[in-house]
C-alpha cells in the first residue's frame, strides 16, 4: 500500500495545533489557579452533606423532610441509605417470644402462636376439677332391734380364722353376720355352708376387695358386687339370702349403693373399727371396742384377709366382757 505525503510545512502546522490542544487540556484537567473545575473542588470538599446523605435538603427545602425517606426509598438509593424500620435496634434484635411472626415489623401488630395446652400450662379454670362421688345416704349402722344389743360383723373371709371365731360365737350363743370376699367363698365352700348352719348370716364384701371401689368403673363395680354376690350363693349351696353388702374400706357412694340395691341388698356400715386387720396388738383391739361400743352398735372385725390370730385372742375376751355388760347379740338392719 503506498501512503500518501503531506507536504512539509502543512505537516510543521498540524504538529503546533495538536500541542497548543494537548497543553490547553492538561490545564483544565489538573485545575491551574484560578479555574472554574478548582473552585468547584473546594467548595465540594466544604459544603454540607446533601440531601442524599440524609442529613441535607434541596435549595430551599426543609432539611427534615429530606432525611425521613418514604418507604422504599432507601432500597433505591445505594449511595447513602438512611435507616428504615428494618434496621433500627427494635427489629434487628431477634424476638424474645419463638412464636413471633418472621414477618412482622415494630410499626404492625405482632402476631403470635398461641401455645399449645400442655398438662401444666392448661388453665386450671378451663379443666373441670375431679368430681368427688356423690356419698351414699342410706348405709345401715344399728341393729335390727336396738336397745342393748350388738350386732358383730366378720369381713375377708371365710380364711383359715373362720372355724375359729365360730366356734367362740357358739360358746356364747352369739350369732354374726360374716361379710366374705367372693373369691375366698370359692375356695371355703364348707366354711360358707357352716356358717349358715350355725345361723350365722352371709353379706357381699366384693369380687377381690378392690381400693378404692369409687375409683373403679361403673361396669367393674357392677361386675364386684354382682358376681361375688353370685360365688357366695354357689358356694353356701341352694338359695340362701344375702341381705346386705359391704364396700371395701366403707367406700360406699350413690353410684355403688345403688348398683347393690339393684342386686336386693342394702349397704352395710358399722360404728365400732378396733382396726383389727393391721393387728396392733390384742389388748389394743379390746380396749378400743370396749371404749367405743355403745347399745345397738355394729363392730367390725376381720376372720380372713391374713394373721387372725390377734382377733381370735381379742374376741376370747370380748364375748364375755359383752355378756357381762348385758349386751345380746343381733344382727344388722335390714
Amino acid at each position: 500500500m503506498v501512503k500518501a505525503r503531506i507536504p512539509a510545512p502543512r505537516r510543521s502546522l498540524l504538529l503546533g495545533a495538536s500541542a497548543l490542544l494537548g497543553t490547553s487540556a492538561l490545564l483544565v484537567a489538573c485545575g491551574a489557579p484560578g479555574s472554574p473545575a478548582a473552585a468547584g473542588d473546594a467548595a465540594h470538599r466544604t459544603a454540607a452533606p446533601s440531601a442524599s446523605a440524609g442529613t441535607g435538603g434541596a435549595a430551599g427545602g426543609d432539611p427534615s423532610v429530606a432525611a425521613r425517606p418514604t418507604p422504599g426509598e432507601a432500597a433505591q438509593t445505594s449511595a447513602s441509605p438512611a435507616p428504615t424500620a428494618s434496621s433500627s435496634p427494635t427489629s434487628a434484635a431477634p424476638s424474645s417470644s419463638p412464636y413471633a411472626s418472621p414477618s412482622a415489623s415494630p410499626s404492625a401488630p405482632r402476631t403470635t402462636v398461641p401455645a399449645q395446652p400442655g398438662p401444666s400450662s392448661t388453665p386450671s379454670a378451663s379443666r373441670p376439677a375431679p368430681q368427688a362421688p356423690a356419698p351414699a345416704t342410706g348405709v345401715l349402722r344399728h341393729t335390727a332391734s336396738g336397745g342393748r344389743t350388738v350386732a358383730l360383723t366378720f369381713d375377708d373371709g371365710p380364711g383359715p380364722a373362720t372355724g375359729q371365731v365360730l366356734d367362740l360365737l357358739a360358746q356364747y350363743g352369739a350369732k354374726a353376720t360374716f361379710c366374705e370376699i367372693g373369691n375366698n367363698a370359692k375356695a371355703r365352700p364348707a366354711a360358707v355352708q357352716r356358717i349358715l348352719a350355725e345361723g350365722h348370716r352371709l353379706c357381699d364384701h366384693t369380687v377381690d376387695h378392690p381400693q378404692p371401689m369409687h375409683a373403679q368403673t361403673h361396669e367393674q363395680q357392677v361386675a364386684e358386687i354382682g358376681d361375688a354376690k353370685a360365688d357366695i350363693e354357689r358356694a353356701a349351696g341352694g338359695s340362701p339370702t344375702i341381705t346386705w353388702w359391704r364396700a371395701p374400706g366403707g367406700d360406699f357412694t350413690a353410684e355403688n349403693e345403688r348398683i347393690g340395691a339393684d342386686l336386693g341388698m342394702k349397704s352395710l356400715g358399722w360404728t365400732v373399727d378396733p382396726r383389727d386387720w393391721s393387728r396392733p396388738g390384742v389388748q389394743a383391739i379390746v380396749s378400743n371396742v370396749q371404749h367405743n361400743l355403745r347399745p345397738g352398735g355394729v363392730v367390725l372385725m376381720h376372720d380372713g384377709g391374713g394373721d387372725r390370730s390377734q382377733t381370735v385372742a381379742a374376741l376370747q375376751q370380748l364375748l364375755p366382757w359383752m355378756v357381762a355388760q348385758g349386751y345380746t347379740f343381733d344382727f344388722p338392719q335390714s
